[in-house]
This record gives C-alpha cells, sequence and structure tokens, in this order.
C-alpha cells in the first residue's frame, strides 16, 4: 500500500496534502496508472526507464499537457543534467513533466497540483510506475515554494495552464530554493512577451516550437 502524509502550510488559506510511495502490495494500478479505468486520453513517457508508458490526461479546463516534440526538445537539453537531480514540477497536471524527468534518472521528483482530483490522479499513476522518487503535494505552488528549504532543488519545470501569468513573485520564489547553478523551464504562449531574465538569472536555451515559446533559465551568482 501507499503512505499519504501531509503538512499544514504556514499560508493558512493553503491546505497541502502529500503522498509518497511506500511498500507496494500485489494490488498496482493499470498501465495508464489509473487502478481499474481506463483513462480516455493520454500522454506518454517518451525515454528512459518508463519510456513508452501513457499517464492519463483528464478533462479539466485548462489542462494542457506539453506535446511529444516539446518534451523531446527539452529532455534532450536537459539529458546530462537530470541523472541525481532533485526537481519539481509546479502546476503539474499529468504529471508528464515530472514523470519524464524521474524516468530520465532524477533523483527526487515533486509533483505539485493544487487540483484535488489532479494530484489523486498523480499518486494512482505514481503507484502504477512504482516511483519511488517522486512525490505528490496537493497544493498551490506558491504556497508550496515558500515552505521548501533554500537551495534544495537542482530543477524545476514551470507550465502553468496558458491564460496564467509567470509572475515575478514566483520567480524570485523559485530562486531561492534552486541551487547556485540551478536551471528552471518555463513554458508559455508563443504570441505572448515573457520577462527577461534578471538580475541573478542566465537565459541558458530558448525555442519556440509552433505556439508554444520554451525556455531555460540558469541561477547565477547572488544579484547586488
Amino acid at each position: 500500500m501507499g503512505r499519504i502524509w501531509g503538512w499544514a502550510s504556514s499560508t493558512p488559506k493553503a491546505k497541502t496534502l502529500c503522498y509518497q510511495l511506500g511498500g507496494l502490495g500485489s494490488g498496482g494500478a493499470g498501465e495508464n496508472g489509473l487502478r481499474g479505468k481506463k483513462a480516455q486520453n493520454t500522454v506518454r513517457i517518451i525515454g528512459g526507464d518508463w519510456r513508452g508508458r501513457r499517464l492519463p490526461v483528464a478533462d479539466e479546463p485548462g489542462l494542457r499537457p506539453s506535446g511529444d516534440r516539446c518534451r523531446e526538445t527539452l529532455f534532450n537539453w536537459l539529458q546530462a543534467q537530470l541523472p541525481g537531480a532533485r526537481c519539481a514540477d509546479l502546476f503539474a497536471g499529468t504529471g508528464a513533466l515530472g514523470f519524464e524527468a524521474a524516468s530520465r534518472g532524477a533523483a527526487q521528483v515533486t509533483l505539485v497540483e493544487r487540483n484535488p482530483r489532479l494530484a489523486a490522479q498523480l499518486r494512482e499513476a505514481m503507484l502504477g510506475l512504482k516511483a519511488r522518487q517522486v512525490d505528490v503535494v496537493a497544493s498551490d505552488a506558491l504556497a508550496w515554494l515558500r515552505d521548501a528549504p533554500p537551495e534544495s532543488l537542482d530543477l524545476v519545470f514551470v507550465d502553468p495552464p496558458f491564460e496564467q501569468r509567470i509572475g515575478g513573485e514566483l520567480l524570485g520564489r523559485i530562486r531561492t530554493v534552486l541551487r547556485a547553478g540551478g536551471l528552471v523551464y518555463l513554458e508559455s504562449p508563443a504570441s505572448r512577451a515573457m520577462p527577461e531574465p534578471g538580475p541573478g538569472w542566465l537565459s541558458w536555451r530558448e525555442q519556440r516550437l509552433g505556439a508554444v515559446r520554451m525556455q531555460v533559465w540558469r541561477k547565477t551568482a547572488e544579484p547586488a
């Protein structure tokens, strides 16, 4: 059976519940990561130990998994950084980015998703994959970042719903939890102007694929 644990956020309105895989019995989830259910829509893991396994895509407003082409490009960029990395997938949704990172050798991946239904679905996928390096947190991304230890992560994925903008407070909190030289991946509509990397950030990779803009920034020395 999986082990479930939680903590109360320092932000009163943010109720946080974390799921982490403990020992597993024989009653696991199906291939799509949902026990006894078939997902009508799925997204596949494209590389690593779980290559070809599929994750369910719930019918939820704003849920938009990163496409295969975007993920192939991104994880080609990151292939040298992933082994042993500590990662967080904010706005996790289907978990396509976080599970892909774990499949390719990340040592620890936290999937942060505030929608309770999606968080429960992520837990089912975690159990189905027997993903011991993955935990699922049902929380708002900013609330989780406020409680995360400083310089505890190597890589953060930020792929919110397209109608949601990536703000300065979020980037500031991410910078706090990244180690020196750590990376943040930002995915946004190509039609929307994104802020340039400010003090303490260096643009590391950038590409436009169709309607999507992909950016990776690296954390540099503390700004003056």
